[in-house]
């Protein structure tokens, strides 16, 4: 399912359980890992110090969990909308991603039900890079129900 107009939300009615999200692509670069490490306070120097990522183990500095929840978050609401909540996001970490990879983001609806004026959408997701799954997780995201006249 694929959304030409970002500025609308989803109709919850019309998400069915299988249906694909759209792509996201995140170019990784050395100044994307160290923008989400200050933007998230994390001062860890394995995310904006090479030479000591290598004295790590690691052949780069490395995108931080704190990031990847917040490119998991963007990938669900660029599908869903502006007026989606991520109401659960549980996400497992893989391999790392370094600098000069790129970040594939997919997912699928797994379930679908309905809380009062809320629509839930149970959906699985993972980002994979050159070295396999980076990300891996589940989600819950809700939309509002319009008054349907019944």
């Amino acid at each position: 399912m694929t959304r030409a107009d970002r500025t609308a939300t989803l109709d919850w009615a019309s998400i069915a359980v299988g249906d694909e999200l759209p792509t996201l692509i995140i170019d990784v670069t050395a100044t994307v890992i160290v923008a989400g490490a200050i933007a998230t306070r994390d001062f860890m120097p394995v995310h904006h110090d090479r030479a000591y990522a290598n004295t790590q183990g690691a052949p780069d500095i490395f995108m931080n969990i704190l990031s990847d929840t917040a490119y998991c978050s963007r990938f669900l609401t660029d599908w869903a909308g502006p007026q989606a909540m991520v109401r659960k996001l549980a996400i497992r970490l893989g391999v790392p991603t370094f600098p000069g990879s790129t970040l594939t983001y997919t997912g699928q609806v797994v379930g679908i039900s309905r809380s009062g004026d809320e629509g839930l959408i149970d959906v699985e997701l993972r980002a994979t890079n050159n070295l396999g799954d980076h990300v891996s997780g589940t989600a819950v995201v809700s939309l509002p129900i319009g008054d349907t006249g019944a």
